[in-house]
Parts: C-alpha cells; sequence; structure tokens
C-alpha cells in the first residue's frame, strides 16, 4: 500500500480551501487598521448684500447662524469673488457673538453669486469610522497571526469623537512660531495657572438639611 506524502505548502493551502470563509479572509498581518477615520465635510452657504448690512440683513444672518447651530468646530468664510467687501466687517462682528473668527479663503460652493452680493459660507465637518465595531470573524483560530476584524475600531473611534477639528485628520494645523513654542505652550499655561485654592477652599458639608 502506498502512501501519498503532502508537502507542508501543499497541506497549508488545502487547508486554506477547507476553511469557512470567516476564517479564509484574514488578510491583515501589520499593525495598521483597515478601519480608519473618515472625514465628511458639509458646507452651508447665505448670500448677502456686500456693500454691508443693514439692521435687517443683520438680524437675518444671526437666525441663520441659529437655525444651523452655529458652534464650535465651524469654519466660517467669506466668498467676496464678484466684488463687495464692505458687508466683511459686520459678518465678522456677527460671527464674533458666537466664539468664533472668519477664516481666510473659501471653499468652492454651487451656484452662481449675484454681482454685489457676497456668499457666507459655514464648513462643518465630521469623522467617523465606517464599518465599527466589526464581529465579522471570531477571534480564533488564527493560522496566520492576523489582526482581528475589530482591531482598531476602539482607538480610532475615540480620535474621530475626541478631535477638535475632524480635518485636522486629513491635514494638521500649520505651524504657529517655532517647534519649541509649540512644545512648551502647555507647560506656560500650567505655570502660569492661578493655583485652585488661591480664593479659599471649598466647604463641604456631609451632614443632610434639615
Amino acid at each position: 500500500m502506498h502512501r501519498t506524502l503532502l508537502s507542508p505548502l501543499a497541506a497549508i493551502a488545502m487547508l486554506a480551501i477547507a476553511l469557512p470563509p470567516a476564517f479564509a479572509g484574514r488578510y491583515n498581518r501589520g499593525v495598521e487598521s483597515v478601519h480608519q477615520p473618515v472625514v465628511q465635510r458639509s458646507d452651508y452657504v447665505l448670500d448677502v448684500p456686500g456693500d454691508g448690512l443693514d439692521p435687517l440683513a443683520s438680524a437675518r444672518v444671526g437666525q441663520w447662524f441659529d437655525s444651523i447651530a452655529l458652534g464650535y468646530g465651524d469654519r466660517i468664510s467669506i466668498d467676496g469673488s464678484v466684488g463687495g467687501v464692505g458687508s466683511n466687517r459686520d459678518i465678522a462682528e456677527i460671527v464674533g457673538r458666537y466664539g468664533l473668527f472668519v477664516s481666510n479663503g473659501a471653499p468652492v460652493t454651487e451656484g452662481a453669486i449675484a454681482p454685489g452680493q457676497v456668499r457666507i459660507v459655514v464648513s462643518r465637518s465630521s469623522a467617523s469610522v465606517p464599518g465599527c465595531p466589526d464581529y465579522t470573524q471570531a477571534s480564533q483560530p488564527n493560522f496566520t497571526a492576523a489582526a482581528s476584524s475589530n482591531f482598531g475600531c476602539a482607538t480610532n473611534s475615540a480620535l474621530a469623537a475626541m478631535i477638535a477639528n475632524p480635518e485636522d485628520l486629513v491635514k494638521g494645523q500649520s505651524a504657529r512660531g517655532s517647534t519649541a513654542d509649540t512644545a512648551t505652550k502647555a507647560i506656560r499655561i500650567w505655570r502660569n495657572a492661578e493655583p485652585t485654592a488661591t480664593n479659599g477652599l471649598k466647604v463641604e458639608s456631609t451632614k443632610g438639611s434639615n
């Protein structure tokens, strides 16, 4: 009786064919997760007179900001490509009431701007990690020492949720000052801050109210 012995490579190949899809689909053997944050941006636009805002137009801009819930993380810019910059100061003043600033350079938006008008553009970005959590593959057996299907979901989802400006995931902030200034900023703020007990410690009582 003759027996045919399979080479190790042939045995592994046959085993891979016999594995169910959940195990055969393992392919990520690196340390980089396949689940990466995806940044999406939405632009909101409002056209206003370019020669200055009267009280009615100013109220309209403020109501529009309220309707789109303007807040921290939004980027506000003014497109005055067809002329008219008299409204820029008025718009900046309204934006300042929300604790924000007008940024330089407006993104390209759909629709033509009428002559004598300027366009206020509010860009709002969000970050998420599609497909997470991902438990499509069981953790064992793992014959290829590959990363699990859910690898990286927790870390990258937390990063997407916590980052102040999602666009920083696409392109980081430009340098402001020297590298040493940036590195020591947090330490300088901590050292210059007033101690929490400067005005006395808050007294708390464990006794209930009578």
